[in-house]
């Protein structure tokens, strides 16, 4: 994930301004770049049928901007059943947000996150399949600063929080074992990217993001996510997984000091 980030670092060296508005030629030959960066000479191919991505046309903050990527017949569809997505914000510095990749436990009809939006620019979301095909859907935002955008939280609050998680599940307890299930995970953590400026001493805040995130049903994974700095602030996963016995829930997070975050959550499962 970090030597992606850098390639893609040298891929917008000529980046426009986040108050310019780029044509679509402009933003076209942006995406063959970092396609290319990101998958070589591989083929992306249009994800109509496949994969979708949902995000505000206009965001109502840039740096919370919501994310849904859907994926037919749960991932299992055309022409292989989807083992990875990449999220990719093309006119952000670090435009690789986060590549999440699949597990046993998983159920991949929806996947929705928050990110940063630093300027007007197409979002895209890559599903890869188990055959190793790759198939892009994309969205066009208009949303700008979100890089920059100062934490809405006191620092020492965010930091006495650090790590600290939730979990919250749709509909009522207990789940039935072997049915998809819906869950939301809250990490709170500020995810500073050093390019907020602390709003009392007018120093940029030295960066400290999540790096790593790992959640497993039981012994099973459900998704494990390598990201970047575009995650927004306190970031909110909404995925599905498919319990099968007790669990609990396991969910291990590694930020970018090394630090390391870890939540076991017991879960009320009944039998089909």
């Amino acid at each position: 994930m970090r030597a992606i980030a850098a390639v893609l670092g040298l891929a917008l060296c000529t980046a426009a301004p986040a108050w310019a508005e780029e044509d679509p030629d402009a933003r076209a030959a942006r995406w063959a770049d970092l396609k290319h960066a990101v998958f070589g000479e591989r083929e992306v191919a249009d994800g109509a049928g496949i994969i979708t991505l949902e995000a505000p046309a206009r965001a109502q903050d840039a740096a919370l901007v919501p994310i849904t990527v859907s994926l037919s017949a749960g991932g299992g569809a055309g022409p292989g059943k989807v083992k990875a997505v990449w999220v990719v914000v093309d006119g952000n510095p670090s435009p690789l947000a986060g590549t999440f990749r699949f597990g046993p436990a998983a159920d991949l009809r929806s996947l929705k996150t928050r990110v940063r939006v630093d300027q007007y620019t197409l979002l895209h979301a890559i599903a890869e399949t188990e055959g190793g095909h790759l198939y892009a859907a994309e969205r066009y935002v208009k949303a700008a600063g979100g890089c920059s955008a100062p934490s809405t939280k006191d620092p020492q609050l965010a930091m006495s929080r650090l790590g600290q998680m939730r979990l919250r599940l749709d509909g009522e307890a207990p789940l039935r074992e072997g049915e998809a299930a819906t869950a939301h995970l809250l990490i709170s953590h500020p995810n500073n990217n050093g390019m907020q400026v602390d709003q009392v001493s007018h120093l940029f805040v030295p960066p400290r993001y999540i790096q790593d995130i790992t959640v497993r049903y039981g012994d099973e994974l459900v998704f494990s996510l390598g990201a970047d700095i575009s995650l927004s602030e306190d970031p909110v996963f909404t995925f599905g997984f498919v319990p099968q016995g007790a669990g609990p829930m396991r969910v291990d997070v590694l930020d970018s000091s090394q630090a390391k975050f870890h939540r076991d959550f017991a879960l009320d499962v009944g039998r089909s």
